[in-house]
């Protein structure tokens, strides 16, 4: 398994609402489909907007902004007092954010870390909702199998084994342990970082020896 994209781990079963959907639908919606939020898509099925749970839940907070409104709390507790006296999606919604269906999974985790409903509009080259991100989807990465972890290192791997300089891979519950020797110093340091970027590996014990400490030499 190459580096992952967005597409690999994504929800690809989303519901979805439209911007007239009433309060009570999205209420529905989220417990019958047991979901935390919703993307809101236009008529072209293009992600406009995201409702939480957190968004619904404000009108019992503030009841239904009969409540004062809060003198403290800073901007986003007044925003959510705004939000308890709305009725439906579009009043309730927070501006999505969009990934590439093609992104590289790193680079939309770094971007979900910054969005505060916890989960990312994936799209296609046509801007259409084709999934949803959340970091539970790419958590799920963890639970690979350790023959698939293993064979996907030993393949990544073998550019730097030779007949004299092989590296021994074994796999115990996403632990991987290197054995063996290679020439260089520095290919050890490689593959160590090598067998750190595969998809569901967790841990790295790195066993393996060398001939020519090149670091060394050249004072890296």
């Amino acid at each position: 398994m190459t580096e992952p994209k967005t597409a690999d781990v994504m929800c690809r079963r989303v519901v979805t609402a439209a911007p007239d959907a009433t309060f009570k639908e999205l209420v529905g919606t989220m417990i019958v489909h047991e979901v935390s939020m919703i993307p809101v898509v236009d008529s072209a099925g293009r992600p406009v907007g995201m409702v939480t749970e957190e968004d619904l839940a404000t009108k019992l907070e503030f009841h239904g902004g009969a409540a004062n409104p809060p003198m403290l709390g800073g901007a986003h507790t007044r925003a959510r007092w705004h939000k308890s006296s709305a009725t439906v999606a579009a009043e309730l919604m927070t501006p999505s954010v969009s990934v590439a269906e093609n992104a590289d999974l790193r680079a939309a985790l770094r971007l979900l870390a910054g969005v505060r409903v916890g989960g990312l509009c994936v799209v296609n080259g046509a801007g259409t909702l084709v999934g949803v991100l959340g970091r539970l989807d790419a958590l799920r990465l963890f639970l690979r199998g350790d023959n698939a972890i293993r064979a996907d290192l030993e393949r990544q791997l073998r550019p730097v084994s030779t007949n004299e300089h092989r590296v021994t891979v074994r796999v115990v519950d996403g632990a991987v342990t290197l054995d063996g020797g290679l020439c260089l110093r520095s290919a050890t340091q490689r593959a160590e970082w090598i067998a750190r970027a595969v998809p569901g590996v967790i841990a790295v014990r790195n066993n393996l020896g060398f001939d020519v400490d090149d670091l060394m030499i050249t004072g890296l």
